[in-house]
């Protein structure tokens, strides 16, 4: 089954009760649709989120430490203890370096939870790929909310990520990113060899959320 990610980040139109609407909607058309559905609230609303709404939800973000003096810092730990079912990891609007990547993607997988590692080119891809993280999402950084999808401007970066990213490991699953917002981008994708998509603005700027989900799916 391909995958969905909805990552809110800090729009307005996914915040506080905005947040836990969306949620619902996106619930209500994975269960319509051929699709894995999740989402990527601000941490700020993920309890919220839990409690009303039945989704896997993911952390936009999270810090490569353990528990201890680490002010404003945020655990693996921690997010299994919330229930969350994993996380955003080197999204290009948070970077990290390659050795917290390693952490991040090591102490995800002793502790159960799901890692996707964001990457801006086939070099990165191969690089990130090398800690056998569950997911890989391709994300030129130049295409991110510009309504551009980067399965059209730039399909060989899809195509070879995918290459590179299964080759080193044959089980990791490949997402794209940047610029999705219809079905067609989601198909494109998916025949350059991506496993579904990561995307944000597409949906939750949309001046009507719902529809835009159902466009993406394929049920418009």
């Amino acid at each position: 089954m391909a995958t969905i990610i909805i990552n809110f980040k800090a729009y307005r139109e996914g915040s506080g009760e905005r947040a836990v609407a969306l949620a619902k909607a996106v619930r209500e058309v994975a269960e319509k649709a051929d699709f894995y559905m999740a989402v990527a609230p601000s941490f700020l609303d993920i309890s919220d989120i839990l409690r009303n709404v039945e989704i896997d939800v993911f952390a936009q973000h999270t810090d490569a430490v353990g528990y201890g003096s680490n002010t404003g810092r945020i655990p693996p730990e921690m997010l299994k203890e919330k229930g969350i079912r994993g996380s955003l990891i080197n999204h290009s609007e948070r970077r990290l370096r390659l050795a917290d990547i390693e952490f991040l993607v090591s102490r995800f997988r002793e502790l159960g939870l799901t890692s996707v590692v964001c990457t801006n080119n086939v070099a990165t891809t191969q690089a990130a790929a090398a800690f056998s993280p569950d997911y890989v999402a391709i994300e030129p950084p130049e295409l991110i909310g510009s309504g551009i999808p980067v399965s059209k401007a730039e399909p060989e970066v899809v195509e070879n990520s995918v290459k590179a990213a299964k080759k080193m490991d044959s089980e990791i699953r490949v997402l794209c990113g940047a610029g999705i917002a219809t079905y067609e981008d989601v198909v494109a994708a998916m025949d350059l060899g991506a496993d579904g998509v990561l995307l944000a603005s597409g949906v939750v700027k949309a001046k009507d959320q719902k529809k835009a989900l159902e466009e993406l799916v394929g049920l418009r």
